[in-house]
């Protein structure tokens, strides 16, 4: 699936909940519980996200030209929102990771219900999976 056909299934789920906070919030919550398992030795300080609050570890590795990431965080929510982006990002070249444009978070109304901290810590995460598939698309062109 394409990033904007994965955000577009994102939104259609979230839809269903009909702008319920409680529901909206518990289903982030769930999705994140279903996101795999990181190994405990991937959660080093050089694999976390700066600028969140919570503890977000992130890494990523290059696969067949397809860029895959894993993460974990200590919190449910946190946790549940960077599922959302590996759920868009995963499997896709970092070509396209770079020049994709996020739209579904305005389109479920993300702001209505994660403050402040968590939109920082949100784009943090944004920004460290184009990090990294801007050092995998260099690496690849030098190969």
């Amino acid at each position: 699936m394409t990033v904007n056909q994965v955000q577009d299934e994102i939104i259609n789920e979230f839809s269903l909940l009909d702008g319920d906070m409680e529901m909206t919030v518990f289903y982030i919550m769930e999705l994140g519980q279903r996101l795999s398992e990181m190994s405990e030795t991937d959660k080093t300080e050089a694999n976390l996200v700066k600028g969140c609050q919570s503890k977000v570890w992130l890494v990523a590795e290059v696969t067949d030209g397809n860029v895959l990431f894993k993460a974990d965080s200590n919190t449910a929510i946190t946790k549940g929102l960077v599922s959302l982006l590996i759920r868009i990002f995963n499997n896709q070249t970092p070509e396209t990771i770079l020049g994709s444009d996020l739209y579904f978070m305005h389109r479920i109304g993300m702001e209505r219900f994660i403050g402040t901290q968590r939109s920082n810590g949100f784009a943090s995460m944004i920004k460290q999976m184009k990090l990294y598939a801007l050092a995998f698309k260099t690496q690849l062109a030098k190969a």
